[in-house]
């Protein structure tokens, strides 16, 4: 087993006053060469969006992206014709494929809306791009990993990669332990709140491990905590 950890502080930080954000992997003018990808995960931002604020539209191709808000609900329109609000406790995932362009706003003229937006490389390039969002509930994953993103589809949303994404809520003293679902791939695991032992790894709120060369991670809440499981391939 490898790891290495990201802590929370870490992680490069921009301001730009109505966008606070935290990127675990070099992004816009945040380079760390040392932190470019963790195989086939490229960026890993944690937004926070000022009420009635947001990213106008701007374009991507051949990426895999998900949004998951974590407080408040984020307005979502693209060029497929989509115009969707995601809110609290649900997922989307868009293949940007062979182009596409969205913008995303906050929806509320209130409250901050604070969200992960990750990036994954495809698996096929040049696909027609996608959108698919869902509702995930949270009971579903309490002292137990939830799918909410998947090749197979079944329950989850479907990725162009072989990655999946998993979520846990954890009691205090819970232990979990993450298979490893397709030979070869590495897991990053990012901790949403509380405190967990993760492979001999002692970590706090946002703090994150990336995991290779094992078929299985085990978990330990040392206090309640919520924990996101990001399985990539570590070649692709």
């Amino acid at each position: 087993m490898k790891t290495v950890v990201h802590k929370s502080e870490s992680r490069g930080f921009a301001d730009h006053g109505w966008l606070k954000s935290h990127h675990s992997f070099s992004f816009a003018g945040y380079y760390n060469p040392e932190r470019v990808h963790f195989g086939a995960l490229r960026v890993l931002n944690d937004d926070q969006v000022a009420a009635g604020m947001g990213f106008g539209t701007h374009p991507h191709d051949n990426m895999e992206i998900v949004s998951i808000p974590l407080f408040g609900d984020l307005e979502h329109k693209d060029s497929t014709g989509r115009h969707k609000v995601i809110r609290q406790g649900d997922v989307q995932i868009m293949s940007a494929g062979s182009g596409i362009s969205h913008s995303e706003y906050n929806h509320s003229r209130e409250e901050e809306v604070h969200f992960l937006q990750i990036w994954v490389f495809p698996k096929e390039k040049n696909i027609e791009p996608c959108y698919e969002q869902k509702t995930f509930h949270a009971e579903n994953r309490m002292n137990r990993f939830q799918t909410v993103v998947s090749p197979d589809e079944g329950d989850a949303l479907r990725i162009n990669q072989d990655a999946y994404f998993s979520l846990a809520n954890l009691d205090a003293g819970t232990t979990l332990h993450y298979p490893i679902k397709t030979a070869g791939n590495g897991v990053y695991l990012f901790v949403l709140n509380g405190d967990l032992q993760v492979a001999g790894e002692s970590l706090s709120t946002r703090d994150a491990v990336g995991i290779t060369e094992t078929e299985s991670v085990e978990v330990k809440a040392k206090s309640y905590a919520e924990v996101l499981a990001i399985e990539v391939p570590m070649q692709f």
